[in-house]
């Protein structure tokens, strides 16, 4: 008889099955909420793994480090963080590991930190095969919660930036070939490889959802990060909030030198490690927040309907048939 292995579940279905044994909802988004007598808590953990989000040929330790510290930070903000605390940093490294690599990514760990705020309280080193490095941060919950479960039918769904350039970077860091037909210009390989190695996150975003917010009773409104992917972050939104998302393909932003055809579409959608923020608001807030902030854009809106996404355009759902970044 074939026993279930991770390949055969997938990570969402581990997590789902992970979630009975924590509270209820504890596994709805990427933080956890900690109450205290005081101001909450948002703790979020995550991990970068040697051969499967890097190597040595496709980023420096540095921008490792800094990269580390903002994939943490990110799931903070999008759950409505105001402030980072600080992180822990737990290696796992080979006992080969020249003492100037470990060095140059704890630069690049401070520099993050220096820029959006927080300090090192401590971690854990142990042996490996290959190189971990995964981090818990810490930060405070702000007067809004931004949670993936908090979308609902009619809220307009935004993002904050502009998604595939991680993905990009990636390619072109790992000399992977690209399509003969398609050329690239030297100002978006530099912003694609900056993309990759130093994504940048959005520390006052929860200052002008509420400077832009048109009421003030509203506290939960829908948010997720774009770290899986641009369809992976609209579809945990759809499946958490149990509503249907409309994408329309003609509103989504890309950069002025974006290949056009449906390969580069898919590199866009799915691409990952962007760490732009998705989420929903009501039609007049949406409305006040992207007149606020020009580098927020509308891209569709949710509907009544079972959890899926699709796009206005009934041309475009093919490319929805691929499949997102798998860890197992």
């Amino acid at each position: 008889m074939h026993k279930e292995i991770l390949e055969d579940i997938g990570e969402k279905e581990l997590i789902n099955r992970l979630g009975k044994f924590m509270p209820k909802n504890q596994i709805s988004d990427d933080c956890a909420l900690i109450k205290t007598n005081n101001e909450n808590l948002l703790v979020n953990t995550d991990s970068l793994v040697e051969n499967v989000h890097f190597n040595n040929i496709s980023i420096c330790p540095q921008d490792l480090g800094w990269k580390a510290v903002v994939s943490n930070i990110s799931d903070l903000l999008s759950s409505g963080s105001k402030k980072t605390l600080g992180i822990t940093v737990n290696l796992i490294l080979p006992s080969k590991t020249e003492w100037t690599w470990v060095e140059e990514l704890y630069k690049g760990i401070n520099k993050a930190l220096k820029k959006y705020g927080g300090i090192i309280l401590g971690g854990d080193c142990s042996k490996g095969n290959e190189k971990i490095i995964s981090i818990t941060a810490f930060g405070i919950q702000g007067e809004l919660e931004l949670r993936r479960n908090a979308c609902k039918p009619g809220d307009i769904i935004l993002t904050t930036g502009i998604h595939g350039l991680s993905k990009l970077g990636f390619m072109i860091q790992n000399k992977i070939n690209f399509d003969n037909n398609v050329s690239l210009n030297e100002r978006l390989i530099i912003k694609s490889i900056k993309h990759f190695c130093r994504p940048q996150v959005y520390p006052d975003f929860q200052k002008n959802l509420i400077k832009s917010c048109t009421n003030k009773k509203i506290k939960r409104i829908g948010c997720t990060d774009s770290s899986d992917g641009l369809f992976q972050a609209i579809q945990d939104l759809t499946t958490a909030s149990n509503c249907k998302a409309i994408i329309n393909y003609e509103e989504i932003p890309k950069d002025k030198d974006w290949p056009r055809g449906e390969e580069w579409d898919e590199y866009y959608f799915f691409g990952g490690e962007d760490y732009e923020l998705v989420f929903s608001l009501p039609k007049k807030w949406a409305n006040n927040l992207s007149r606020l902030d020009k580098k927020i854009y509308k891209i569709g809106y949710f509907a009544d309907g079972e959890p899926s996404v699709e796009f206005k355009d009934k041309n475009k759902n093919k490319l929805l048939k691929n499949i997102p970044f798998k860890h197992f």
